[in-house]
């Protein structure tokens, strides 16, 4: 066995618990109850709430009247339009010389192949307003050609030159490859698909997604455009075990283009299109709405339930950190983390191989690729065998295959928004446990003497932009997954300047003007404060049996150096707003028991459903879809097989059960999970969930 190999075996393979990672606290002393989270994707739905605290939503598959392309701009051969009147308009701007070969122009281009007409170069001109003119002129009133500015035969003058728009037909693609003429500047790709000057230059458009994370269902829909998935801009990523509604935002594309794609688009919808000045960045959301329904709920009583939701409701939850936050793998990326900050290259290394192989073993080749390795140590076998869309471990090989030795610069190979995930981690691992010791040891009714709290003095607080950290909640386990780190968001641990905090001392006592709401504690970094009381030891002792310093480091390497992190803080506790909840009996466990968007939409207009190969047709009309099985639920329904999991017995199917639906908002960095387990009292961990499944 190679020393490679003794790596591999060293690394832990437990599968973690809440309380591995600090989660072992409730605030109500209630009992629990049996309810299943997720028994179906449609069980847990997700729209996002936009700076200005609206609720997302899909309304509308169809292009706004006002956005629809004009059809005037097609090419000229393509209608029988007689252009002397524009012709005449351009005489009285650019005399008649110009104005004549503009004529002979467009007669060409009636005529001739696309790629054998060359461009025209107008007249040179000194007068920048003059050609802004021109230009004005030509996206006005001839929207088949486009302009872009050449250098004139003298220093001092421009030459504007016009072709033909190929953005216009099909044949773009080819033409642009084809579109430079020899000793000439290439075209300004600026003016080639002829932008209106008064439109916004990014389409937002409202993305619903069932059972896919939001990076696949944008990487689908960008190669459908042929465009990368960069392209794409948005404020958050949601679960893939869900149906979500979240804006998102692309460059210069056109709406009526990504409206044609819902007929071909399974379990994706996009819609209502409008065109904006900027696009969307990460964080700029204020949180999400959730609707939760629990499946196969059990209790001693109805009257537990009804206490149980209503002290949610008026109490809050302890504000974790989910397990989602430290990865699905067997080796949790807060362990990863730790190695990293002690220094340890080596071993983080192995760490990372186990963790982003582990999350792939149920896939056959990539498990047989994996075990070449660990046996092998070949690293141009295993490069030739690995999947090219696994860019962290490709990275790595490739890194080692040239400096064996070079374990850091190996790491430093992961793009950057992955690799710093895992310190990160490390930080939410740390306050986990601290929150819960503050909750052990001081309870959850009221401030202490020594809690940090954000100071009202000087900054006043807004509900839902308190919390200096924007994990998105319930993140989906492929974020951890390295075949596409590139689009993995880079979680804020900065501090929060907008909220200033102080340590409560005996006169803030008096005064009361604090209450528990306003308790916070610290993300460690070398700007964080800690409280003035026993709660500032948790941090300091967890990490000292780590082997790990927060106020020193022992490398040179900032980016995997808590004392090179300003730090962040984060409410202890966390209520939900707009909150609603109603118990629900049913007897059929395939039956949806909550409205998506796209039911809404199917309730005022027929549409088509997309059903999986267990129907017996594919293609049905529905004008309503409430009672319709969450196997061809609502337009667009593609079951995948892990919905199979949620999917009851048909002998099952006729006995009369409770479920509990929620409806409620939390900021951006809270987790919806730990708001269902502070309501059940029971794990929020998949495992523990497809086990209560298994049982139904």
């Amino acid at each position: 066995m190679t020393e490679e190999s003794e790596n591999f075996t060293r690394c832990p393979t437990k599968n973690q618990e809440e309380a591995d990672v600090g989660i072992f606290c409730y605030i109500s002393q209630l009992p629990g109850f049996r309810g299943i989270l997720k028994q179906r994707y449609s069980d847990f739905i997700v729209n996002e709430v936009d700076l200005d605290g609206n609720v997302v939503h899909l309304t509308s598959l169809e292009v706004p009247s006002e956005l629809v392309e004009n059809q005037e701009a097609t090419l000229p051969e393509q209608s029988d339009k007689d252009y002397a009147a524009e012709i005449e308009m351009f005489r009285s701007l650019s005399g008649d010389t110009d104005s004549d070969r503009l004529k002979e122009f467009i007669d060409k281009i009636r005529t001739a192949a696309e790629d054998s007409t060359s461009p025209l170069v107008l007249s040179p001109s000194c007068d920048k307003s003059h050609r802004t003119a021109v230009h004005n002129f030509f996206k006005e009133k001839l929207k088949f050609l486009v302009t872009d500015t050449v250098d004139g035969p003298d220093v001092s003058s421009k030459c504007i030159r016009v072709r033909l728009d190929s953005g216009s037909n099909q044949s773009r693609g080819r033409s642009l490859r084809k579109r430079k003429v020899r000793g000439d500047k290439p075209f300004d790709s600026r003016g080639s698909d002829d932008w209106p000057e008064h439109r916004g230059k990014f389409l937002r458009f409202n993305l619903y997604k069932e059972n896919k994370d939001t990076q696949e269902a944008l990487r689908l829909i960008g190669k459908m455009l042929g465009v990368q998935p960069r392209s794409f801009g948005f404020a958050g990523t949601k679960d893939k075990r869900s149906v979500s509604t979240q804006m998102v935002t692309i460059f210069k594309q056109r709406a009526s283009r990504l409206a044609s794609l819902n007929e071909r688009l399974i379990g994706i919808k996009v819609g209502d299109f409008c065109y904006v000045n900027e696009g969307l960045v990460l964080g700029q959301l204020q949180g999400n709405r959730f609707t939760i329904t629990l499946r196969g709920v059990v209790a001693d009583s109805e009257d537990t339930i009804k206490a149980s939701a209503d002290a949610l409701g008026q109490h809050g939850f302890v504000n974790y950190f989910g397990l989602q936050r430290f990865g699905s793998g067997t080796v949790p990326t807060h362990l990863v983390g730790a190695a990293l900050l002690r220094g340890e290259w080596k071993a983080a290394k192995c760490q990372v191989f186990f963790l982003t192989w582990i999350l792939n073993l149920q896939r056959d080749t990539v498990r047989k690729i994996r075990e070449y390795y660990k046996e092998s140590n070949d690293i141009d076998g295993t490069l030739r065998k690995l999947p090219h869309n696994m860019v962290a471990e490709r990275a790595i090989l490739q890194c080692l295959k040239k400096c064996p030795v070079n374990y850091l610069q190996a790491l430093k190979a992961i793009p950057r928004t992955l690799r710093m995930m895992y310190v990160h981690s490390y930080q939410s691992y740390l306050w986990n446990h601290a929150a819960s010791i503050r909750v052990q040891k001081f309870g959850a009714e009221g401030v202490v003497l020594g809690d940090l709290v954000y100071c009202k003095e000087e900054s006043s607080k807004d509900a839902m932009g308190v919390n200096s950290l924007a994990y998105e909640d319930d993140i989906s386990t492929e974020m951890f997954d390295c075949g596409n780190p590139d689009e993995i968001p880079e979680p804020d641990v900065t501090e929060d300047r907008r909220h200033p905090v102080k340590v409560m001392d005996a006169e803030d006592l008096v005064k009361g003007n604090y209450s528990i709401e306003d308790v916070v504690l610290p993300l460690p970094g070398s700007r964080a404060i800690y409280p003035g009381n026993d709660i500032a030891n948790v941090y300091h002792d967890l990490a000292r049996k780590d082997n790990i310093s927060l106020m020193e480091s022992v490398h040179n390497v900032k980016e995997f150096s808590i004392t090179s992190m300003t730090g962040g803080y984060r409410q202890v506790f966390q209520k939900p707003s707009d909150y609603e909840w109603e118990i629900l009996t049913y007897n059929d466990g395939n039956r949806p028991l909550a409205e998506t968007d796209l039911d809404v939409i199917a309730k005022s207009k027929p549409v088509t459903v997309i059903c999986g190969d267990n129907t017996n047709n594919n293609k049905v009309n529905h004008s309503h879809v409430a009672s319709m099985p969450d196997s061809c639920e609502g337009e667009g329904k593609f079951p995948s097989t892990d919905e199979a999991d949620g999917v009851r017995e048909s002998s099952n199917a006729q006995i009369s059960q409770l479920a509990l639906k929620l409806c409620f908002t939390l900021p951006t960095s809270s987790y919806a999970t730990m708001a269902i387990r502070e309501l059940l009292k029971t794990s929020t961990s998949v495992a523990f969930h497809k086990t209560l499944n298994n049982q139904t």
